[in-house]
């Protein structure tokens, strides 16, 4: 397996577009599980596009994105920015990813400046200590009978080793057959310290929030996912609201359902809390979700 002896290092060097225009940027890509760009990191290159043109002063705090097309890996993506709106205490950007001349994703997201209010939240659910779960390099070789393919557990180690996420059941592939409660919940966090940068964070976790989302789908049905070969997908869109300030590199709780799987499409929502018990995001996310033929 050849690992980046910095995988945090590279991540940052994916997210840190180049600037070609005013409102012009081009970013690459890493390699994939799947032979396709992963759909965490456009959104988040998306959304680091948009940041770009607002504000320091105003915060990302919405977004809702579509993804169009299958990106290619091996080729560079542009994302131009449209100025939508630059209102008194909002802003708004759309953006459009585009490879060998077509969009492969639109992404559009608001920025707030900071403002005081009511407030009130949804509890946190009860979830272990995170440090008392396997990390992924510990968990994962346990599995590797599951996969037709033995180099998926490496390749599954190195696609995550910019991020330290931790399952607190078993994963789909872990439980095959075995149908369960469309549930799950992960915790996660950098594999090292960020800069006190809000947009840096928040980036941040829309690349990993595409990672276990559909994971509720599968456990409703005992299917094990993509790496084992009993289901075909693809992200179809994908929306998140940042309400409170976060950490990407301290522990945050990803806690995801399905309510419904229907027409060849499953939906996955979830609640991502800081440690001590904030709501800090919400993600609704729908992804083609179907059983291959023959």
């Amino acid at each position: 397996m050849n690992e980046s002896p910095d995988p945090l290092l590279d991540l940052l060097h994916l997210l840190d577009l180049e600037q070609i225009e005013r409102d012009i940027f081009r970013g690459v890509s890493r390699s994939s599980l799947v032979p396709r760009v992963f759909g965490g990191q456009v959104a988040a290159q998306a959304l680091v596009a948009a940041g770009r043109t607002v504000p320091d002063d105003r915060g990302a705090h919405s977004l809702h994105s579509y993804f169009l097309r299958a990106g290619d890996p091996g080729a560079p993506i542009v994302y131009t920015v449209d100025r939508i709106r630059d209102g008194r205490s909002f802003t708004t950007r759309r953006v459009v990813a585009v490879q060998h001349g077509q969009p492969i994703f639109h992404l559009s997201a608001s920025f707030q400046s900071h403002e005081e209010g009511m407030e009130h939240q949804a509890p946190m659910p009860a979830a272990p200590d995170p440090e008392t779960l396997p990390t992924a390099a510990e968990m994962l070789p346990r599995y590797a009978d599951r996969f037709s393919d033995p180099g998926v557990v490496d390749r599954l180690i190195e696609a995550r080793a910019a991020v330290d996420l931790r399952y607190v059941d078993a994963p789909p592939f872990g439980t095959v057959g075995k149908a369960r409660e469309p549930r799950s919940q992960v915790w996660f966090r950098t594999n090292g310290k960020l800069a006190d940068d809000p947009l840096l964070h928040v980036c941040m976790a829309t690349y990993v929030s595409d990672m276990t989302l559909l994971d509720s789908v599968l456990l409703a049905h005992g299917r094990g996912g993509w790496a084992v070969g009993d289901v075909v997908g693809a992200s179809l869109d994908h929306a998140m609201w940042f309400h409170r300030p976060f950490r990407a590199d301290e522990w945050l709780l990803y806690d995801q359902e399905s309510p419904s799987a229907s027409g060849g499409r499953g939906l996955g929502q979830a609640r991502i809390y800081t440690a001590d018990g904030r709501l800090a995001i919400t993600v609704i996310q729908e992804g083609v979700v179907r059983i291959p033929r023959g």
